[in-house]
């Protein structure tokens, strides 16, 4: 059985607990069978790792700020550049076998951008475990942890799901031949394409919200 810390790192993974929610010692005691010392342990852990923040006496899931948001997508893009470049030298035939399988399935789940989501993330994390470095796939897990702050996949904008499956394929194809160069610039634009998209939801969000007093004086 998964600790309580594991638990609610999960729930927060998949969307059962958002950016915003308040998290309660009792109540997660509760939902999850355990008793209230490693629940408040496993609060403290994630407090500590910025997953969450205070609010008053209450500790809520973190939200990522404009700027927050931009540090998280530069490092990321490092690292999984980094991790392409390795992989097109390291993969087995194997592991790019199972790459071209989890791009060729996941056309079945195009319309579905939850599902979509979770299955981009088993495959980014197969590029990392392809690239046979260990200590960049616990720095890599890091990351994608702080990726579950964001409250909406870029997977639900209107046709990112089939443009991210064409750039998951040049990327597999970049991999598949060794040709690391083209491998780490496949990434970097898959990246840079989901930021940008990221960055326009934001906008368009922004300019759905109602107007206040403040906002017509401007």
């Amino acid at each position: 059985m998964k600790d309580a810390y594991s638990l609610i790192l999960t729930a927060i993974d998949n969307g059962s607990f958002r950016p915003g929610d308040r998290l309660v010692e009792s109540e997660l005691a509760e939902r999850f069978g355990v008793s209230r010392t490693p629940v408040r342990e496993a609060l403290q852990r994630l407090e500590t790792q910025a997953m969450l923040k205070r609010d008053g006496r209450s500790l809520i899931v973190a939200t990522l700020d404009h700027n927050q948001l931009a540090e998280l997508y530069t490092v990321r893009s490092e690292l999984e550049a980094l991790a392409a470049r390795l992989a097109a030298r390291h993969a087995t035939p194997e592991e790019i076998r199972v790459l071209k399988a989890m791009v060729e399935d996941d056309h079945a789940i195009i319309n579905d951008p939850q599902a979509l989501a979770r299955a981009n993330r088993r495959f980014h994390h197969q590029i990392h475990l392809a690239s046979h470095n260990r200590y960049l796939v616990q720095q890599l897990d890091l990351v994608h942890r702080s990726m579950a702050l964001m409250a909406k996949t870029t997977l639900a904008a209107e046709g990112r799901g089939a443009r991210a499956l064409e750039e998951h394929k040049a990327l597999v194809d970049a991999i598949a031949t060794g040709d690391a160069q083209a491998a780490e610039a496949a990434l970097r634009q898959h990246i840079s394409n989901a930021f940008e998209t990221r960055l326009k939801e934001e906008a368009r969000l922004l300019a759905e919200r109602p107007a206040t007093g403040i906002d017509n004086e401007v």
